[in-house]
């Protein structure tokens, strides 16, 4: 079994690392192997109750690799850890088939409850170096987790999410559903901010331009000025002496 199991990580290896030249030079040089073969034996150990050899033998395993696995995650086939320093996995931690991760991932909780409290990573999952999945979450299958991003929620199956907090950013195209994807950072697909701000304010430019066109090509129509006066001026009166006296009113006949 663990021999089958050893077979499956090299050849995992050879597939998705280029810089491997030779299933000797993956057994000899890669720490990521060797954190693997110690934790499965270790888990052994979990699994039949010999928890403190179990635990020597996971910290034994960190010094020489850099690697900390609790004795007691749930670890599938195939599983890649690539350049491997720095990465932690926490006790209730489980990790689905075909999962990448790259150095400085952590998959821990946030609890001091004794459950559940680190995450799930369905199988097909890619976890960029720096990344940090935080409490009981699930990463769905088929899933990217870009560098140095922070997951504080379930992510769905076949989604790229980037950050701190890790958001959504790009959904797994079917056609490119199989096609491995390095540090799960799409960059023919990741949206470019300078590029994203320049598109903005093209756009707006041309709406100013056509505006200006239509103006230009309305005549322009004088509005007359009128001067309002706050308070009617009384009629002007002739100047009369003091003598005078106002005119009688004609008499109307009837």
């Amino acid at each position: 079994m663990v021999l089958a199991r050893l077979k499956e990580d090299i050849d995992t290896i050879m597939a998705r690392d280029p810089a491997a030249r030779s299933r000797l030079e993956v057994v000899l040089c890669y720490p990521g192997v060797h954190a693997m073969i110690a934790y499965r034996l270790s888990h052994w150990c979990w699994k039949k109750d010999f928890r403190l050899v179990a635990r020597v033998i996971s910290a034994t395993a960190k010094v020489f690799t850099g690697v900390e696995i609790h004795p007691g995650a749930t670890i599938g086939r195939r599983v890649f850890i690539d350049h491997a320093t720095g990465v932690v996995i926490g006790e209730t931690a489980e990790v689905g088939n075909d999962v990448t991760l790259y150095q400085g991932v952590t998959l821990g909780g946030t609890s001091l409850e004794k459950g559940k409290r680190h995450p799930t990573l369905l199988d097909g999952v890619i976890v960029g170096s720096g990344a940090a999945i935080l409490g009981p979450h699930t990463i769905g299958a088929g899933a990217r987790v870009g560098a140095n991003a922070v997951v504080l929620d379930d992510v769905p199956p076949g989604v790229t999410v980037v950050g701190i907090p890790a958001k959504a950013v790009v959904r797994k195209d079917k056609t490119k559903a199989e096609e491995f994807c390095a540090y799960g950072m799409p960059t023919d697909e990741m949206p470019d901010p300078v590029a994203r701000a320049m598109d903005a304010l093209r756009d707006q430019i041309t709406a100013l331009s056509e505006r200006v066109r239509e103006l230009e090509g309305t005549p322009a129509t004088v509005v007359p000025l009128t001067v309002a006066r706050s308070e009617e001026e009384p009629p002007e009166v002739p100047p009369t002496d003091g003598n005078d006296q106002p005119p009688a009113k004609a008499a109307v006949s009837a």
